[in-house]
């Protein structure tokens, strides 16, 4: 009876198929040329229509919000719980100890004066795969780059923006906060109530409406955060063919890259090969 059972085994994994398709909101930027670029798009979005801060200022500092969570996103690559935990240190303070964030099991962005520029550092047991050879006991540490307006949005966040939607909520301590209202118990964000802020900065500028010409990209769907590491994986794999500098994106393994996201792969395959073979026909 077992050696039958592992014959048919055998024969629905060669006929199943999967009916629900993870990737299928956001396949019109990973089916792009560059879909890290098609996704910047939403943040460009963003800055075209920002609110005026003198007379709107709820609605300006919940845009830069909206601005910083796309871009951080795009910039690390983390997994939603990471983001939403990420604590903030701002330049006057001394940023916290790695000790102190592997026994709160959450990163942290604050000031490098070696680098001179905002850090984020994130301990390795704060990951859901801490055991993986990406890590290798060592901790996270990237500095974000200061390119098209981040370190400005950072600074008028921190000053200004984020104490406008705290209001006389008690601060969690948290980079990204939500929009205090007198029935908030707290400012902190929850895995809900994150993927809410995501998917509603999606749905304000991400999907393309016909009718007001709003919105950046056709074809998106409502997502959450986690698609943003769908976006950076398939980008790197599209650009570098190599399913190992994929995986540095997302701090996770080749194997991981290749099983999930190979079938973006294939159709580039010959177009990389030819790129180099082509160097040899026009240096002729």
């Amino acid at each position: 009876m077992f050696k039958h059972g592992r014959h048919r085994e055998r024969e629905i994994v060669r006929v199943a198929r999967i009916h629900r398709d993870p990737f299928e909101p956001i396949l019109a930027i990973l089916e792009a040329d560059s879909p890290v670029g098609e996704y910047r798009r939403i943040t460009d979005e963003i800055l075209r229509l920002m609110p005026d801060e003198e007379r709107y200022p709820r609605s300006a500092a919940e845009a830069v919000r909206s601005f910083l969570l796309l871009r951080l996103g795009l910039h690390l690559g983390l997994r939603q719980k990471n983001m939403r935990q990420l604590l903030l240190c701002p330049k006057d303070r001394v940023p916290t100890i790695e000790r102190h964030l592997e026994d709160q099991k959450c990163g942290e962005l604050r000031w490098s004066h070696r680098d001179n520029g905002w850090e984020v550092l994130i301990p390795a047991v704060a990951f859901k795969n801490a055991t993986s050879s990406f890590f290798g006991s060592k901790p996270f540490r990237l500095v974000l780059p200061n390119l098209g307006g981040l370190y400005e949005m950072i600074d008028a966040w921190i000053s200004r923006h984020r104490p406008v939607l705290l209001g006389p909520a008690a601060d969690p301590g948290t980079f990204f906060v939500k929009t205090a209202k007198r029935s908030s118990v707290s400012a902190a964000y929850e895995q809900t109530t994150f993927y809410e802020a995501w998917r509603l900065t999606i749905q304000r500028y991400g999907i393309f409406n016909p009718y007001t010409e709003r919105g950046a990209v056709k074809g998106l769907l409502p997502h959450g955060p986690h698609n943003v590491r769908d976006v950076l994986a398939t980008h790197i794999l599209k650009q570098t063919g190599s399913y190992e500098q994929a995986s540095y994106a997302i701090q996770d393994t080749p194997e991981m890259v290749a099983q999930h996201y190979g079938r973006f792969l294939p159709q580039d395959k010959a177009a990389l090969a030819a790129q180099i073979l082509n160097r040899v026909w026009e240096a002729a």
